[in-house]
């Protein structure tokens, strides 16, 4: 039996990358697939959108910081007989402490006196000026939005044929709203800001709204976080709420001490005694003392 040659047709074809493997593989791309020109101009579009993005951000932010700073002073600028008079009433308690001094009874060592102190020499004399001046403390528990807390401010009561009308007098109100590390437009609002407030709770109410929008504003260009007592609802609590009201004092009486006995008061005057004696024979009936 002779051996049969077989030849393998496929021997002689040869393999290369081209016929097995695309060029995706590697990471590239035909030029007829997606030109060099065709991607450049799309990130020019990217770019574009990016900036026309970023410019609309701003004008949108400085549109809402220069909307605050006309509420801020239309709402500041407002204003009352009634909140006028306790306004000066308060500044002229403030300039009689600063000339006088503050008598701190809680002992405690704090150039001016302590705020508690100075709330009760303000009220003592609005009081005396002629207002229905009270010190106010608010209390309120924590809930899924905000923590517990309490703050203590003054208020002037002034009952109308109406309504009662209520003015309240915050003594650190700027300090209230001061926030560390906050953005340039912030603190410019912030600065408008009276140090001392003096006004009807509307008015007050009215001013928190706006401050709280600034602030939550404020914390997300900054990327940080809104801490629960920046919260609307929190500085609510502060002055809108029900409050407890203080007592004033009641003035200091003389107490005897129960082991001194008066002495009794006799029936008959000590001038007629003398006489009695001194004269012979002159009867007469004393003179009962009445």
């Amino acid at each position: 039996m002779g051996e049969a040659s077989m030849e393998n047709p496929n021997l002689d074809k040869k393999l290369t990358y081209s016929d097995e493997v695309p060029d995706m593989i590697f990471g590239f791309l035909e030029e007829d697939e997606f030109s060099v020109s065709s991607f450049e101009s799309n990130v020019e579009t990217i770019d574009e959108e990016d900036e026309e993005e970023n410019t609309s951000k701003s004008e949108e932010s400085k549109a809402f910081w220069e909307s605050q700073e006309e509420l801020l002073q239309a709402t500041l600028y407002r204003t009352t007989a009634l909140e006028s008079k306790i306004r000066q009433a308060t500044k002229d308690a403030l300039r009689e402490l600063e000339s006088v001094g503050v008598s701190c009874s809680c002992r405690k060592m704090i150039a001016g006196g302590c705020r508690s102190c100075r709330q009760k020499e303000i009220r003592d004399h609005l009081q005396t000026a002629g207002f229905n001046c009270v010190i106010c403390k608010s209390k309120w528990r924590s809930s899924l939005e905000i923590p517990a807390g309490e703050h203590i401010y003054l208020e002037v009561q002034n009952p109308s044929k109406k309504e009662e009308v209520k003015v309240i007098i915050e003594l650190n109100f700027r300090a209230e709203f001061q926030i560390s590390r906050s953005s340039e437009e912030y603190n410019r609002l912030i600065k408008r800001l009276p140090e001392i407030f003096v006004g009807k709770i509307e008015r007050l109410r009215s001013l928190i709204k706006i401050l709280c929008s600034a602030s939550k504003k404020c914390m997300k260009e900054r990327k940080m976080h809104m801490a629960p007592w920046r919260k609307h609802k929190y500085m609510q609590a502060k002055w809108l709420g029900t409050p407890q009201v203080e007592a004033a004092a009641a003035p200091a009486t003389l107490t005897l001490d129960p082991g001194l006995q008066r002495l009794r008061k006799p029936s008959a005057s000590m001038l007629t005694f003398d006489l009695f004696e001194n004269i012979a024979g002159l009867h007469s009936n004393a003179i009962k003392v009445i």
